[in-house]
């Protein structure tokens, strides 16, 4: 049975016609009008409609001929229930109880709840590419307008991908319009692709509802394909020091350049004596004007985008004086062969102080050896000793005599 509003729209008259609560839904915004079974369709009437719903603080009675919620609900002239246009506070209880010419008693009870179709999702902000075996943000599957708010959920490849805290991870959140009620939900999905897997996996998102909702069936977003990148692991790096050797002449300028035979390029970061420098991610490291406080250690480190990374070998700069510098460099061979002179020149200056202190060391002997000598060890030893060498005077004064 139908019924034609004041506005000329037609509406379904609900004829249940059974005892006990019925459960009825209808769309937020359009009209809905519900029967009182054993109402007697021409006056006098004998019926009363009780609300129970969001707009009522407890039962709201409405009796035929009484328009004190025109705009909300009325009695028409059959003894039906009208709602012009149902509202999410429409939820809730309608009964209806009637006596028919005869004195027999009917009763109505309906359970109302109200759905509205929200807009079909979609992945925004999704990810240009993924890299296996680091967590990526997928994207963000987004539902606007809808009632009840219902549940986001993703696929992969067609297989529903659940979260683990792990490989996958799921971020939602759900907002209600202040004025209309309605929901918007959003699921944002981060993802680590296995390394060998798919290079090429296709995701969707779906929104769904629970079996209670009325009037709603699953709604689904166009899916996205994605591109998976190995990066290669870092191979060996290398740091260039200009001058060659790190050492400078205070004031004077150091280059430091790390050099890093990768695919694609990482980020270099700088250590000096295994701290950090406060600079911006850069291969190339100037030291202007070298004080001593830059003297150290300096080493680059390089990072992929797999956040992998690797550390060049330490250099040491350092400062000597000008003047040796001048020397070195004004030597044959370059900077090179002038830092093996300066090496040179201090193993030699070392070599020659070790060569006098040996000599002075021998002579100082020597002097002491030859005092020793010159004292005579005691008396009686002297007196021996010229004893023995008498005999040998003597004889040697008869040879010279008989000679010719």
């Amino acid at each position: 049975m139908a019924f034609q509003t004041n506005t000329g729209a037609w509406v379904l008259i609900l004829s249940l016609g059974v005892v006990g609560s019925q459960n009825i839904s209808a769309r937020i915004g359009e009209p809905l009008v519900l029967t009182c079974k054993g109402a007697p369709r021409k006056p006098p009437q004998q019926l009363e409609w009780k609300l129970n719903t969001g707009r009522t603080e407890a039962w709201k009675i409405l009796s035929p001929g009484e328009n004190p919620w025109e705009s909300v609900a009325r009695v028409l002239p059959n003894g039906s229930l009208l709602l012009p246009a149902v509202g999410i506070q429409d939820e809730g209880t309608f009964r209806c109880k009637a006596t028919n010419r005869h004195g027999k008693e009917f009763k109505s009870n309906y359970r109302l709840r109200v759905y509205q179709i929200p807009s079909k999702p979609k992945i925004v902000n999704s990810a240009s590419e993924l890299i296996a075996g680091i967590p990526n943000k997928v994207g963000t599957c987004l539902s606007e307008g809808g009632y009840p708010a219902g549940t986001l959920s993703w696929h992969l490849d067609g297989k529903a991908l659940v979260p683990d805290g792990k490989g996958v991870s799921v971020r939602e959140e759900t907002r209600r319009h202040p004025d209309t009620g309605l929901f918007t939900i959003q699921s944002e999905l981060t993802m680590t692709p296995v390394p060998g897997g798919p290079l090429n996996p296709t995701f969707s998102c779906s929104l769904s509802f629970s079996p209670s909702s009325p009037g709603q069936q699953a709604l689904h977003a166009p899916p996205i394909q994605l591109s998976v990148w190995e990066p290669e692991s870092l191979e060996e790096v290398r740091l260039v020091v200009d001058p060659e050797g790190g050492v400078v002449a205070p004031g004077g300028a150091v280059t430091l350049t790390c050099e890093v035979p990768a695919q694609h390029s990482p980020q270099i970061h700088w250590l000096k004596d295994g701290s950090p420098l406060a600079i911006a991610p850069s291969s190339v490291l100037l030291l202007p004007e070298i004080t001593v406080q830059d003297q150290g250690i300096y080493s680059c480190v390089a990072t992929d985008q797999s956040h992998r990374s690797r550390e060049s070998p330490g250099v040491s700069i350092s400062i000597i004086d000008s003047r040796e510098i001048d020397q070195v460099e004004g030597s044959e061979g370059g900077p090179g062969l002038g830092l093996l002179a300066l090496i040179l020149i201090v193993l030699g200056g070392l070599v020659t102080a070790a060569l006098l202190g040996g000599f002075l060391l021998w002579k100082r002997q020597r002097l002491l050896h030859k005092e020793e000598r010159k004292v005579p060890e005691c008396p009686e030893e002297e007196e021996e000793r010229a004893e023995l060498n008498q005999p040998e005077k003597e004889e040697t004064a008869e040879n010279n005599e008989g000679e010719p």
